[in-house]
């Protein structure tokens, strides 16, 4: 609540400010321009060119006014876009995280096969030693298509991690691109607000 009073705040100092070019001045001007004119007495001629200046020193106030009015709701707009852009930033790196929890648990895996696939060429190469044994035969028959097969998950889980750390690489590419974007448009409407300040100073 105490966020929503400080924006109304500084949303009424705008309206009455307007974008630091002197508008609270023109209002000044303006009021005194009024006393002045009613307490005129001068040719009625002179009054209407005086009522006339007031009418154009208003029109300055109100144009002010309905152009901080617009700057004021696109800086509304954008700090929705950024807070979006944010949260999908941090569901992503929360599902960067998940995918690198995951890659861990396959790597894990992985090794495990290689370790069983050591195991199991070790045993092979000691059924090899005893070529005459039918039983030893089969053994190492049924022991050549596990590792064919231990060797195909192998293969299916390097692949998979290869693709999930390439899929990681883009998304952190993504998140710098997208936080370098934030940066320069912050950077560019600092720059913005000093150019203006400097104007209006001149």
């Amino acid at each position: 609540m105490g966020a929503v009073t400080d924006d109304e705040v500084i949303r009424k100092r705008l309206l009455i400010d307007g974008d630091g070019a002197g508008d609270d001045r023109r209002i000044n001007v303006l009021l005194k321009s009024f006393t002045k004119w009613c307490n005129s007495t001068g040719s009625p001629e002179e009054g209407v060119i005086q009522y006339q200046r007031m009418l154009g020193t208003l029109s300055q106030c109100e144009f002010s006014m309905g152009k901080t009015l617009l700057v004021y709701d696109m800086n509304l707009k954008e700090m929705e876009n950024y807070e979006k852009i944010y949260k999908d930033i941090e569901q992503n790196i929360t599902s960067a995280h998940d995918k690198i929890t995951d890659c861990k648990k396959e790597i894990q895996r992985a090794k495990r096969i290689r370790k069983n696939r050591q195991e199991y060429d070790a045993l092979a190469k000691v059924i090899q030693q005893h070529p005459d044994r039918h039983e030893t035969l089969k053994q190492l028959e049924a022991l050549d298509k596990e590792l064919q097969q231990l060797s195909q998950i192998k293969e299916n889980v390097e692949d998979k991690l290869e693709l999930r750390k390439k899929q990681f690489h883009v998304l952190l590419s993504t998140i710098q691109e997208l936080q370098q974007t934030l940066e320069t448009d912050e950077k560019s409407e600092n720059d913005d607000t000093q150019e203006s300040s400097m104007d209006n100073g001149d």
